[in-house]
């Protein structure tokens, strides 16, 4: 099995809910004939010993509570799950909800509980076997618990902050493992392509699908081996149809097998997170504007996206955003691969967010507060872009905004939205635009 394979073989098995409840099914099978050669070894007695009618309604009991428990609990979720992704936006379900460790384990608890009585009640004959029956008990005890513990985890969970927050914790991690190296001073420059033209170019076979991961090791190690430079021509999160380039090849680059080098790129039905630095903030400018439409009109909801999507820009912003060549452990050039620059992120942050949020003062102040905590706490080449935004957040607002009240109501930077302006940063003023608007701003900052 190929590098690629394997990697959508684990991305699948992370997403995907049924696989602890399986192994709970395997390990009952183990765990039972294990528990009933031990009873016989050992003969226990337990102070209370069940009687076999008191063990088998017991058992019984226990059957009944874990069918219940699994039947509520796959169509509250499945329910609530829909319910969430209708609300915020459907890419959350597999981004998090099903990669919740938690409700898996549980899951998988109630399966096991289930068989493991089950199998226990099919035994019960005509002697009890007092280890078992308490073992079925101790089970089914813990699976109450559990069930109580998953309804209060489950509410919190599906609640919007924890959504969001949870993105941002994924899209932290993923910045970093892209981006390890802190900012430099200088902007670091894009790769192009190569004057020379390619040897040949590859193309792509199979499915079509979305790039959810490279092996750049392998990549960079089939260039140093044959003395040649290897272009990847998609990023990491682009759709690629059946037949367009995968690959150019230069110099010696141009004998390596081509199955070799498909086999380093790993495809799927739908993004991930593991190695797609802009994939959280596109999940979270989606929530954004779901919340700002009309149908939903929740900008509340849309400022606790803005809170993580200030979050992970300051992460990207304090990166070393490195160019696109990767070189060999000689320093020879060997890969060319594209990754998202400072722009990428800022436009991707601000741009619809600005279009569809501007016109509600509350987005607007969020923003503009967002916009001037990063300006000054991230390094100076990160602020032309930043800048750039907030000329254009001012230029919006003057179009959508008729009376000289209201827009200078939503040029108060405020990080709540509508709550307490924002503070300077460092004993430096706030950054304003001047005219007549901005002087009747300042007049109820400081009211």
């Amino acid at each position: 099995m190929g590098w690629n394979r394997r990697y959508s073989f684990g991305s699948y098995v992370r997403s995907a809910l049924w696989i602890v409840p399986f192994f709970a099914l395997l390990l009952h099978v183990v765990s039972i004939r294990l528990v009933y050669v031990i009873d016989d070894a050992i003969g226990w007695e337990p102070p209370w010993p069940w009687g076999v009618s008191g063990t088998q309604m017991v058992l019984q009991a226990i059957i009944s509570m874990t069918l219940t428990f699994l039947v509520f609990t796959f169509g509250s979720l499945l329910v609530a799950i829909q319910i969430a992704g209708g609300q915020l936006t459907p890419r959350i379900i597999a981004a998090t909800l099903l990669r919740d460790n938690v409700i898996r384990v549980i899951v998988g608890l109630f399966i096991f509980t289930l068989l493991f009585a089950t199998g226990a009640l099919a035994r019960l004959e005509t002697r009890v076997y007092h280890l078992v029956s308490e073992i079925a008990g101790l089970l089914g005890f813990c699976s109450v618990a559990a069930f109580l513990y998953l309804i209060d985890y489950a509410a919190r969970l599906l609640r919007p902050v924890s959504i969001v927050w949870r993105i941002g914790e994924a899209g932290r991690a993923v910045i970093e493992s892209v981006y390890p190296d802190p900012a430099k001073e200088a902007t670091a420059t894009r790769a192009d392509t190569p004057l020379l033209p390619a040897n040949r170019t590859i193309l792509h076979r199979g499915k079509s699908g979305i790039i959810l991961a490279v092996n750049l090791k392998a990549l960079v190690a089939e260039a140093s081996g044959a003395n040649g430079i290897i272009e990847f021509v998609p990023r990491v999160g682009n759709f690629v149809g059946v037949g367009e380039p995968l690959f150019r090849l230069y110099g010696g680059a141009g004998s390596i097998d081509d199955q070799r080098l498909r086999s380093a790129v790993a495809f799927g039905p739908e993004r991930t997170m593991e190695q797609d630095s802009l994939f959280a903030f596109r999940i979270l400018v989606d929530i954004a504007i779901k919340a700002l439409s009309p149908a939903i009109n929740d900008p509340t909801t849309a400022v606790l996206a803005l809170d993580q999507l200030q979050r992970l820009l300051r992460v990207a912003g304090k990166q070393n955003l490195h160019d696109d060549i990767i070189p060999d452990a000689t320093g020879q050039v060997r890969v060319m691969f594209r990754t998202p620059n400072w722009t990428d992120f800022v436009h991707l942050t601000f741009s619809e967010v600005r279009l569809y949020g501007a016109e509600n003062p509350q987005i607007a102040r969020r923003l503009r507060a967002m916009i001037e905590n990063l300006m000054q706490t991230l390094p100076a080449n990160r602020r032309p872009a930043l800048q750039a935004e907030l000329a254009l957040l001012d230029r919006t607002l003057a179009r959508l905004y008729a009376l000289p009240e209201d827009l200078a109501l939503a040029r108060i930077p405020d990080p709540q939205g509508l709550g307490a302006a924002s503070a300077p940063l460092d004993g430096e003023l706030p950054i304003v635009s001047p005219g007549a608007a901005d002087n009747a701003e300042r007049s109820l900052v400081h009211a």
